[in-house]
């Protein structure tokens, strides 16, 4: 089973210490939310899982990997796959082929076309959007693309890095009820956010991160009722 360990992990921007031995695991078929406030270091967990950045001290492997020692391009391609904050889809392609490119490291077109139908499936109203071009989507829209994209890449491992972020409430209801029909597909999800209401409605298991450490986790559940979480988080 393919478990994600992240172990007493140090990453630095240049002088400034993002992660200060960072500790936390998503085990296979799991929704794990990734909470805090801006600048707690939840994007940085995601970057550095990615590949883009390389911790200072500290072991990430995921199953038998050493994502450490992975370039971003091999990271991708061995299905992790990371859906970062503000979409980034390309405005000025299609729906169709945002989603197309998803694919790019599939070598079967079979493969990446019934990816893309599920895809479909899944939200149509991607579908009802595919010649559109991506730049014109409304921001629920331009989300559900890019998750779309990085389902055609057949991710084992999913991070999404503040879905929710800039939506009206009905329509990150169905963001995350999104994410977990992908979860239901056989995904494992990391999720970071900061509407902790909205994601710990949905996740098995959560972290509370400050300052770029650990501060609190425990169930899902646990963490809805838990006064800490209620006061910093989650309001009266």
């Amino acid at each position: 089973m393919a478990k994600l360990v992240i172990d007493n992990v140090d990453l630095f921007y240049h002088r400034v210490q993002a992660l200060r031995g960072l500790t936390l695991e998503v085990n296979e078929g799991e929704i794990v939310a990734l909470l805090g406030n801006n600048g707690a270091g939840k994007t940085s967990t995601l970057s550095m899982l990615s590949g883009l950045y390389r911790p200072k001290s500290g072991t990430v492997t995921w199953g038998d990997r050493d994502l450490t020692t992975m370039q971003p391009w091999d990271i991708v391609e061995a299905k992790l796959l990371h859906v970062p904050e503000g979409r980034r889809i390309f405005s000025t392609m299609t729906v169709h082929e945002n989603l197309q490119l998803g694919g790019y490291l599939v070598d079967d077109q079979k493969l990446v076309d019934e990816r893309i139908e599920r895809a479909y499936e899944l939200m149509p109203r991607l579908r009802e959007r595919r010649n559109q071009e991506g730049g014109t989507l409304s921001g629920g829209e331009q989300q559900m693309a890019a998750i779309g994209r990085a389902l055609v890449g057949g991710p084992k491992l999913l991070l999404l890095d503040e879905p929710s972020m800039g939506l009206a409430p009905l329509i990150v209801k169905q963001v995350m009820e999104i994410i977990k029909e992908v979860q239901a597909q056989g995904t494992t999800v990391l999720l970071v956010e900061q509407n902790a209401r909205a994601a710990l409605r949905i996740a098995d298991r959560g972290y509370v991160i400050e300052s770029g450490t650990v501060t609190m986790e425990g169930a899902a559940s646990d963490l809805r009722t838990n006064s800490k979480v209620i006061d910093a988080y989650l309001g009266a």
